[in-house]
Formats: structure tokens, C-alpha cells, sequence
């Protein structure tokens, strides 16, 4: 923003301040009051890299910003809605039995192994997903995520770190828990 010319500065410092609370108060009736602030946060965002199509008046210029707003709250319930039918996804393929080969061991740690992703976080699920359920490469998992190769394989890692141990506390199936392994980083 400092290398931004002092007229983009100030047309969007106008429209922060004439708009941010409309904004907050337009996302918490539709998205819930804990959530008000993410969606006006990523509504602003938004606008100031499209400065440029604000418009002039104020009455258009926050209709403008709630059509943002409601755009944000539309892609953020797609992806919880993608969330969530990845675990149903993972749930019914780990408890499902493949066939006459399948015996009651293997349907278990199935079962546990739908238990555990259900336990791991969105972060987490989704760097496991793109990996193995999605077969995407490390460079091309991060450009999906917006992120760095290295900062993507660090996620996987620690998302398989998690799913480790996720396991681990869950009853075993014959074979002793394992315990978590142990990291100096985070």
C-alpha cells in the first residue's frame, strides 16, 4: 500500500470508514455475528484491488461492497460445503468393505481411519486431500493453496503428523498405539 499513489490511499480510506460498519452488520445478519468481521475484512480486500470500479456515489458504492460481501459468504459456504462432503467422502469409503478379500480387520482401521480425518483440521484435511485423494504434486497442491512448495509440504507433513497420531489415540486393531511423533517446529 505505500507504493500505491495517495489518491488510491485516500479513495479507499473514504470508503472504509463510510462503509466497514454497513459492511459488518450486512455479513453478521446473513453469515452470523462471529462472523461479521472475517467477510468485511475479505470484502475490503477485494475492493481495494478492484479500486478502480468502485462507484462514484455512496448509495452505489456500498450496494457495490455488499454484493462483495455477499460473494465472499457465497465462496466461504461453497467451501465448507466441499469440507464437509470430502469427510462424508472419506467416511464412506473407509467403512465401506471392497469385497470377498476384506476381512474384520481391515474394515476397522477403516472405520478409524474415518474417524481420525474427521478429527483433523480443514488445514489439515485439505493438504491430505490434494495429496492423496486428489493425487496433486507438492508444486501444484501449493499453487492451489496460494502458498509456497516448502510451505506446502511442511502442511502435508504436519497433516500427516496429525493423522498419525489422530490414529494413534484411536482403539487399536490388533497392533499397539503408536505415539505421536514429536516436532521442535510450528
Amino acid at each position: 500500500m505505500k507504493d500505491d499513489p495517495p489518491e488510491a490511499r485516500t479513495t479507499f480510506v473514504a470508503l472504509y470508514e463510510q462503509a466497514y460498519a454497513d459492511v459488518v452488520r450486512f455479513a453478521q445478519r446473513r453469515a452470523g455475528p462471529d462472523h461479521g468481521e472475517d467477510v468485511a475484512e475479505d470484502t475490503f480486500l477485494v475492493a481495494w484491488r478492484r479500486l478502480d470500479e468502485v462507484p462514484a456515489a455512496a448509495d452505489d458504492a456500498r450496494a457495490w461492497l455488499f454484493g462483495i460481501a455477499r460473494h465472499v459468504m457465497l465462496n466461504r459456504r461453497r467451501g465448507d460445503q466441499r469440507r464437509e462432503a470430502l469427510a462424508v467422502r472419506v467416511a464412506h469409503e473407509a467403512a465401506v468393505p471392497r469385497g470377498p478379500d476384506d476381512d474384520a480387520d481391515l474394515v476397522a482401521r477403516r472405520v478409524d481411519l474415518a474417524r481420525a480425518w474427521r478429527l483433523l483440521s480443514p488445514t489439515h484435511q485439505e493438504a491430505l486431500a490434494l495429496a492423496v485423494l486428489d493425487g496433486v504434486d507438492a508444486p501444484h497442491a501449493a499453487q492451489v493453496l496460494g502458498i509456497s512448495p516448502v510451505a506446502y509440504r511442511l502442511r502435508l507433513s504436519r497433516a500427516r503428523r496429525a493423522l498419525r497420531a489422530h490414529l494413534g489415540h484411536l482403539p487399536a486393531t490388533g497392533a499397539p498405539a503408536r505415539a505421536p511423533e514429536r516436532t521442535s517446529t510450528r
